[in-house]
């Protein structure tokens, strides 16, 4: 079965994200093979979550599907992973991100699309509404997570991944510096 690897990307962010960059260009130099797919998201949660569903209903039946999910991303791909049983690395992954994102309501703009939207209280409750409470296969999920991200507290990460694979580095920031050292070991995690 061919493989596909679905990039998805964080609160703000775009297919234009270093990480995703970085993602498909290792994917086109040494694994050709796998489609890459890095859709640009919605602005608002209920929409972003139709979009990816869509998605993955046109592929899962012709191709194996794994996940990177990097911030908001992340949280989607945690989503994704309870409903569908795909393996995720989820890089300084947002656990409640209807918590965090509750500082940025009012008029936002996208800084990579220009996009302008206004971010709204009910957007929050769409957002738990795709919590996980309970990681149920814990062994499909790897936790990429920087100990220095300025944005995420990095141990609600640790806590909600116990039991998962994690890599948990000192330093580094939201972005994950250093991010290129893995993309391989994805790649070989995904089981693409």
């Amino acid at each position: 079965m061919p493989t596909m690897l679905l990039y998805i990307h964080g609160f703000n962010s775009s297919p234009l994200s270093v990480k995703a960059q970085q993602m498909r260009d290792w994917c086109e130099t040494h694994r050709p093979d796998i489609k890459v797919e890095v859709p640009g998201l919605a602005c608002y949660p209920a929409q972003a979550a139709v979009q990816l569903e869509t998605l993955v209903e046109k592929y899962r039946r012709d191709y194996r599907i794994g996940l990177v999910g990097s911030s908001l991303g992340g949280y989607f791909s945690t989503w994704l992973n309870a409903r569908y049983g795909f393996r995720a690395v989820l890089v300084n992954p947002a656990v409640r991100p209807y918590d965090l994102l509750v500082d940025y309501l009012g008029p936002q703009q996208n800084p990579y699309t220009g996009e302008k939207y206004l971010l709204e209280p009910h957007h929050m409750a769409e957002l738990k509404a795709l919590d996980v409470g309970t990681i149920s296969k814990p062994d499909t999920l790897w936790l990429l997570q920087q100990e220095g991200d300025e944005v995420l507290d990095y141990r609600q990460a640790v806590a909600k991944y116990l039991g998962c694979k994690q890599t948990v580095e000192a330093c580094g920031d939201h972005a994950f510096v250093g991010f290129d050292r893995y993309p391989a070991e994805i790649i070989q995690f995904l089981g693409l």
